[in-house]
């Protein structure tokens, strides 16, 4: 799969990041597994002129912070060296590479909210850079055998999900993520100025404003893969229930089962079939957290299964994913949290979105 790793580094160093000539350019890796494609963005970075800098952390770093102390201040502090370069640097690019996904399933929520907030902080900054736009930012996944376990496929499988799902089997992967985001930036083109929006199906009965908002056209650039359009609803609008169909994964925990109903923007009841107490420790991580920092629409065509990786599991051609949490400056969103916790409908047996009254989206494809 070296091939594969080579485009894989070439699209985001070109493409998703565009890195240019003089800038810096942290590579991040969650655990020393992601290190094939570190070295090679590290090499496409420094070939297209960057000065880059490499930060992979320790294997189950989180579990082991955990395991050596309860002291929440600890857990709790943001890691000065991230911070840093956060605040620095011109171009993010963070590798996923977690050889155990479930690793703090077992943990108290506590101690997980705790450590939850040390990478808040880091979040806070991300988005804050990213809405004034002074740092570019892309988040990508590299294939382990432990994302392969939890998707349910051996790791060759599970490569070839995932090169397949970044359009890298093309002969110009490049080509084919412009190609989605003239068709995306037709969508967020249509959507611009539209005030309320409605989303009704099986499984969702919900209604928001997005009045003065802005809809993004996610297109493989602050993620790798993308493939969505998103925006931020007027914090106070949202009213009615969701029982998201996929299971929610969020900080090594799987919540199964989630329902919500909202009242003027609150989650106001929250339950799960399995974990419902992780489900409400985060939901009262802060004010925010019971409030959408996000709703979006899954367009990536290539990403057709549940993996149990938000990252691609929120892509899925004929979905809609909320985030409950931080929103994305951009956007028009100031909810603020230390979680953003996305959650995934499946639209494509009846589900519609209506927009100023208009027919949008059913079963799963646009309308307009």
């Amino acid at each position: 799969m070296d091939a594969y790793i080579e485009k894989m580094a070439k699209a985001i160093i070109h493409y998703s990041t565009a890195v240019k000539p003089g800038e810096r350019v942290l590579l991040r890796s969650t655990s020393p597994a992601g290190e094939p494609l570190v070295q090679a963005l590290y090499q496409e970075a420094l070939r297209a002129g960057a000065y880059a800098f490499t930060y992979i952390h320790l294997r189950d770093e989180n579990s082991l912070a955990m395991e050596a102390t309860q002291n929440i201040d600890l857990l709790s502090a943001p890691n000065p060296m991230l911070e840093l370069m956060y605040q620095t640097c011109d171009v993010v690019i963070r590798v996923d590479a977690s050889e155990n996904p479930g690793a703090l399933s077992d943990y108290p929520s506590e101690l997980q909210r705790a450590r939850g907030a040390a990478g808040g902080a880091i979040l806070k900054i991300q988005m804050e850079r990213e809405g004034n736009g002074s740092m570019r930012r892309c988040s990508t996944l590299f294939p382990t055998q432990g994302y392969a376990q939890a998707a349910g496929m051996s790791l060759q499988q599970y490569e070839r999900f995932v090169y397949h799902g970044c359009k890298l089997h093309l002969d110009d992967p490049i080509a084919g993520w412009k190609a989605l985001s003239a068709e995306q930036q037709r969508l967020v083109d249509w959507l611009q100025g539209k005030k309320h929006l409605r989303v009704q199906g099986k499984n969702i009965e919900m209604e928001m404003s997005i009045e003065g908002r802005t809809f993004i056209n996610s297109d493989g650039r602050a993620n790798f893969p993308s493939g969505e359009i998103f925006t931020g609803p007027v914090e106070e609008s949202v009213n009615g229930w969701v029982n998201f169909t996929y299971p929610a994964y969020y900080g090594g925990n799987r919540v199964d089962g989630v329902s919500l109903t909202f009242e003027n923007g609150v989650v106001t009841k929250a339950t799960a079939e399995k974990n419902e107490a992780f489900l409400l420790s985060a939901i009262d991580s802060d004010p925010g957290a019971r409030r959408l920092g996000e709703f979006a629409i899954g367009t990536n065509r290539d990403i057709q299964r549940f993996t149990g990786s938000i990252l691609f599991d929120e892509k899925i051609g004929g979905t809609v994913h909320m985030a409950l949490g931080q929103g994305y400056p951009h956007t028009g969103s100031v909810n603020k949290s230390a979680i953003h916790w996305d959650m995934i409908c499946d639209m494509r047996d009846g589900g519609e979105i209506w927009v100023d009254g208009d027919l949008f989206y059913k079963n799963g494809d646009f309308t307009i």
